[in-house]
């Protein structure tokens, strides 16, 4: 199998899933049929003594370790070469960064710009490079037949090719704490045309840019915009409410103003809310990001 002639990662996993699974059923078939037609042949009701003299037989004992033995290099070499296909990107696959933290994604482009969801354009090769902020994760898309670990410190990629426009669904496969389940987002494949023009676009101001920076940083992993309950609080409402929290192990009740969500973002263990886990990291918000988000924050009713 010639890697050039790999136009996607479908194409590289789909014929040898086939191969092995054909051949798989081809043995389970014929072993179950020969087990059969001995069970039947050769029933004590009919044979109650052994009537064979036959101590061995070299022929068959060769067939029997030559034919496996082909079989599994055969199965051996299918696999690698096109294991290797799905490690070779190809020369002019688009490059995106994808930044995993507890619990989302964030996509970085060439051009600076970032999305919780990966745009890509249909009929392009895309190498994402994966980079983890905190701990092991895992970037699976079933669609693509891609799945990579994440980890902390060590240099990883997968590449993919889109070859319809879609919504396709984009994993974490790796257990990373309590919001693991929650951390799902989508591969939008685009017309070539329509991702340039969203790649060019700028980011927008106010409700638009407040919620681009809760999805930039991962907020949206913990947190609903809606009132939903998740593995934290919802943001709904939550600007000049009463919150119950405990503060060195002592609990009281605090306004959630502006000073109280600068702390929980940059400080989160120093209040916990009640009734919630202290599973938030420290956030590394920029001050004018963190400005917008309180702002938008602010008018989330």
């Amino acid at each position: 199998m010639e890697n050039q002639l790999i136009t996607s990662t479908q194409q590289a996993v789909d014929p040898v899933f086939t191969f092995l699974f054909g051949a798989c059923l081809v043995l389970l078939l014929g072993i179950t049929a020969t087990m059969v037609y001995f069970v039947v042949r050769y029933r004590r009701s009919k044979n109650p003594e052994p009537t064979s003299q036959v101590s061995g037989s070299p022929l068959l004992e060769v067939v029997w370790t030559v034919l496996p033995t082909i079989l599994v290099m055969g199965m051996f070499y299918y696999g690698w070469t096109s294991y290797l296909s799905l490690r070779t990107v190809p020369k002019n696959a688009m490059q995106v960064k994808a930044e995993a933290r507890m619990w989302s994604w964030n996509f970085v482009y060439d051009n600076g710009k970032q999305s919780g969801k990966l745009y890509v354009p249909v009929g392009r090769a895309v190498q994402v490079n994966l980079e983890s902020k905190d701990v092991v994760h895992g970037f699976y898309v079933p669609a693509f037949k891609i799945k990579r670990d994440v980890v902390p410190g060590m240099k990883n990629h997968v590449w993919f090719v889109a070859t319809s426009p879609g919504t396709y669904d984009l994993f974490c496969s790796q257990y990373c704490g309590t919001g693991h389940s929650a951390m799902i987002t989508t591969v939008e494949a685009l017309p070539p045309a329509q991702f340039a023009a969203w790649l060019q676009q700028t980011a927008a101001g106010g409700a638009a840019q407040g919620q681009a920076l809760l999805e930039k940083y991962g907020c949206l992993g913990c947190h609903s915009l809606d009132g939903t309950r998740k593995v934290g609080p919802t943001f709904k409402g939550l600007y000049g409410s009463k919150v119950k929290v405990e503060r060195e192990k002592k609990e009281e009740t605090v306004t959630a103003d502006d000073a109280y969500l600068r702390e929980s973002i940059l400080n989160p263990a120093a209040a916990i809310v009640d009734d919630y886990p202290a599973v938030m990291p420290p956030s590394t918000m920029p001050e004018a990001d963190l400005k917008a988000v309180i702002e938008y924050l602010k008018g989330l009713k």
